[in-house]
């Protein structure tokens, strides 16, 4: 079996490896350079501490419980000589800065109990005991020791190392132009800048440029990029241990406002800096630096930790989540066309989600059973229906296999 992956980030490397792994002919195609997109610009948030009961927590449990397994995996296919991709289930603490914003935080700790997160209502003396530069005026805290970190640039490039033992091949600056298809009008293949591919199957893995993909192939897909802004200190002693956030980061992540939103969401990484997030907006791909949102959070950054005051601003960075309108990644063939499937829209949670969304889709492609029902994934799904046209085009540039 052939497949070809467009996408040389975090997603289509997780694909790549699993596909490969079971040994399928890979081959992978990015426009720009691997780990150039969204993979550059995320925080390595593993997180089940925000995400409610439903398909995307199921899906998030099941990341987690391989996280561990790949991390061994890779440390002993790529050797002490590759650099560390830094995991670490270090845990999560959520707080509430409000009288008024502490009940709904313990109510939506109770819910994701029912689930089977371990979500721990902690009092303001132990949650200073877990963080002792917190603002002791915080008026609830959970505390969740499943929630994880990891560096996203480097468990990328991990994950491509791994994928090339196993035979796969990474195809840089190269772009998609249009599809190929079969006589029967299966797609067999893909044009790009540079020649001609053939395949079995084509994963659309391209982040919030996955519409402009799927476009090129003559469907419509409804991701669209969804910005979100970080500020990294100076390095320093390590003061902050755990991912720690305002609860009002939990509605900001399910909302569907386009406008900007902000909220705290602040960690320490392995060499010291310090990441403060998290802003989202939909702007399309605007990348100009907006001093407005970095200014706001900061300002929010120093509810939850005062001595950051004190802190030099190292640097900011950008990047654009792909934002789908039911909140749910996709993740399977599309019905429309034979040969296409998607691994895409997963938002901020596609570092975290990266591992499942290979071996789920590794699983669909081999044509065996995966270990999560995919159906919730599909592209097929009820809830995306409104959002899925017919094509687009009778492919006038694509060309007949």
């Amino acid at each position: 079996m052939r497949v070809i992956v467009i996408g040389g980030g975090i997603i289509g490397a997780a694909t790549a490896r699993s596909l490969s792994r079971r040994g399928i002919d890979v081959t992978v195609l990015e426009r720009g350079r691997n780990v150039g997109g969204t993979s550059s610009g995320g925080e390595g948030n593993l997180l089940l501490s925000d995400k409610g009961p439903g398909d995307e927590l199921r899906l998030t449990q099941y990341s987690s419980t391989l996280w561990p397994v790949v991390d061994a995996e890779l440390r002993d296919e790529l050797g002490p000589a590759f650099p560390s991709v830094e995991f670490e289930r270090k845990g999560g603490v959520v707080v509430a800065t409000t009288a008024q914003g502490a009940q709904p935080l313990h109510d939506f700790a109770a819910l994701q109990r029912t689930a089977g997160v371990d979500a721990r209502p902690v009092s303001r003396d132990d949650a200073l005991l877990l963080e002792p530069h917190l603002n002791p005026a915080i008026t609830a805290a959970i505390h969740y020791p499943e929630d994880a970190q990891v560096q996203p640039v480097i468990m990328t490039e991990a994950l491509i190392a791994s994928a090339k033992l196993s035979g796969a091949q990474f195809f840089e600056n190269e772009a998609v132009l249009a599809g190929i298809r079969s006589p029967g009008g299966e797609l067999v293949g893909v044009r790009t800048t540079r020649g001609t591919h053939h395949a079995d199957a084509v994963v659309v893995a391209a982040g919030p440029w996955s519409g402009d993909v799927s476009e090129a192939l003559g469907l419509s897909l409804p991701v669209k990029p969804r910005r979100g802004m970080v500020l990294v200190t100076s390095r320093m002693p390590h003061r902050i241990f755990h991912k720690v956030y305002d609860g009002d980061y939990v509605g900001v992540v399910g909302s569907s406002n386009a406008a900007l939103q902000t909220s705290s969401v602040i960690e320490t990484t392995a060499a010291g800096t310090v990441l403060i997030g998290s802003s989202r907006q939909q702007i399309g791909f605007d990348t100009r630096l907006t001093v407005a949102v970095l200014r706001e959070l900061a300002q929010k950054a120093l509810r939850l930790f005062p001595f950051l005051s004190e802190m030099m601003v190292m640097r900011s960075y950008g990047g654009f989540r792909p934002f789908m309108p039911d909140h749910l990644p996709v993740i399977g063939p599309d019905p429309r066309l034979p040969g296409l499937w998607h691994a895409t829209g997963h938002e901020g949670a596609g570092i975290g989600l990266s591992v499942a969304t290979g071996a789920m889709l590794a699983d669909l492609l081999a044509g065996a059973p995966p270990a999560l029902d995919a159906a919730p994934f599909s592209p097929a799904r009820a809830s995306l229906a409104p959002f899925l046209a017919p094509f687009l085009t009778p492919f006038p540039d694509s060309r007949a296999a």
